[in-house]
């Protein structure tokens, strides 16, 4: 190890462990699965935590009625949580960058500290509902910080297990996490049947002692990775390559769909079906909640079946699914939409879990092509896991843009017609491309190199 690797682990902090390698069967039976485990549900607690700050604004919109002093638009209310959606998608760039130069548990214990700061002005902006809506935007999307947690620790849970478990270790990291969409609408829906309406700050308020508690599981259960490191240069070149992007555009459209529906949820039944903020509230997490739960199961089947085969149905299940959804609006059928809503929601859960499974087969076989070329074995498998890692969190961001694009949409969509019906519509022929994308691309191409010989892969090195 270099002096100046040594000196950056003084500075930032012990718990570093130097020598890791989850392919070892004898390293990870007799050490590896035991601290794998440990970092992964301390991880887990911390970007729950992520999700529900990011997404808290989907929840205290609900609250923000002409009653209780704030006049804001559907529009508007669509923007706020555009806007807070964009940060959240934007800071997970350097967040996935953050992990290696940190260290993953140091970044945890950053990144978790910083989300008392949103927590804190979400409490003073809904004691202050006469706020100008410029300020209350910019103040409101520091919520956004919660988003970019999601990248940080995807990247670093994907170290620490052997590429056999990565499917379910990846999909428990982000359920975990996607989960607090639906755990923060529950909760608000507990503040409404409590204490009305009329107690949004309450949210927020809860929260800030959860956050010291993940604060000090972070800094007693982790620990920073020393093989961890990445290779920038690597990471820019690999931008460049047409998987990066045909994946991103795959995630936009099953992780940006779990969190623009999401955060959009409550807003589409106050503006399509004219429900009460309790009402909106009572069935809102439904959907989230599914997609979140059933997220490791779709990085199972992905294990198991293929990534690619399974995104696939997902696609032409999620088109069909929006095309009921659209005959719901038409009819103004409040039963067949909020049905037919909550399974499209469960079926991004699972898209989640296949998209995010198909990027480390993708460098795992175009290492062993390399490889296969004449490239040194060791190094180039370590540097194509290193790439992975990073691609992770960077195709994370890419993806979470989706949710600031769905929430757009739908403002538009009510800006200009009134109705959900154009968006919906828009986000069926979406689907359809990612259907036909998914098939040309990856299941007529299977990979060369499964990371499971048991389970056949169709991601194209």
């Amino acid at each position: 190890m270099t002096s100046e690797t040594t000196t950056s682990h003084r500075r930032w902090g012990g718990r570093w462990i130097e020598h890791w390698d989850p392919e070892d069967h004898e390293f990870w039976r007799a050490t590896g699965r035991p601290v794998a485990r440990r970092n992964l549900w301390a991880s887990i607690l911390a970007e729950h935590l992520g999700f529900s700050i990011w997404s808290m604004w989907s929840v205290l919109v609900l609250f923000m009625e002409p009653e209780h002093g704030f006049t804001f638009t559907a529009e508007q209310k669509f923007l706020l949580v555009s806007v807070v959606s964009l940060v959240g998608a934007v800071l997970r760039v350097p967040y996935t960058l953050a992990v290696p130069i940190f260290g993953g548990r140091n970044w945890t214990l950053i990144s978790a500290a910083a989300l008392l700061v949103p927590t804190g002005l979400a409490f003073y902006l809904m004691h202050n509902p006469h706020t100008p809506f410029w300020l209350f935007v910019l103040l409101a999307a520091t919520a956004g910080l919660g988003g970019g947690n999601f990248s940080s620790s995807m990247a670093n849970i994907n170290q620490y297990f052997p590429e056999r478990e990565k499917g379910w270790a990846l999909g428990l990291n982000a359920g975990g996490g996607n989960i607090g969409v639906a755990t923060v609408q529950l909760v608000g829906l507990g503040v409404i049947a409590l204490f009305t309406a009329s107690a949004g700050a309450v949210v927020p308020l809860l929260y800030a002692p959860l956050l010291l508690l993940a604060l000090w599981v972070a800094f007693t259960r982790m620990n920073n990775l020393a093989t961890a490191r990445t290779d920038t240069k690597a990471q820019l070149a690999a931008t460049k390559d047409k998987h990066f992007w045909i994946m991103s555009v795959l995630y936009i459209a099953t992780f940006g769909s779990f969190i623009g529906f999401g955060f959009a949820f409550g807003l589409l039944l106050q503006n399509q079906f004219d429900r009460t903020a309790l009402e909106a509230a009572s069935v809102a997490f439904l959907g989230p909640a599914l997609g979140s739960l059933i997220r490791p199961v779709g990085g199972w089947l992905a294990d198991r079946y293929g990534g690619a085969r399974i995104t696939l149905a997902t696609f032409a299940t999620m088109a069909a699914g929006t095309g009921l959804i659209t005959v719901a609006v038409v009819t103004d059928s409040l039963a067949l939409f909020v049905a037919t809503f909550i399974v499209l929601v469960l079926f991004t859960g699972i898209g989640n879990g296949s998209t995010y499974k198909m990027v480390p087969n993708i460098y795992a076989a175009k290492a062993q092509d390399q490889i296969a070329a004449g490239a040194p074995r060791e190094e180039t498998l370590a540097q194509n896991k290193r790439i992975a890692s990073s691609m992770l969190g960077l195709i994370g961001a890419v993806g979470a843009l989706g949710g600031v694009a769905i929430n757009l949409v739908f403002r538009e969509s009510f800006g200009a017609t009134g109705s959900a019906t154009p968006a919906f519509l828009a986000f069926l022929a979406f689907y359809a491309v990612c259907a036909v994308l998914t098939h040309v691309v990856y299941v007529r191409t299977p990979s060369h190199a499964p990371s499971n010989p048991a389970a056949p892969q169709q991601v194209s090195s």
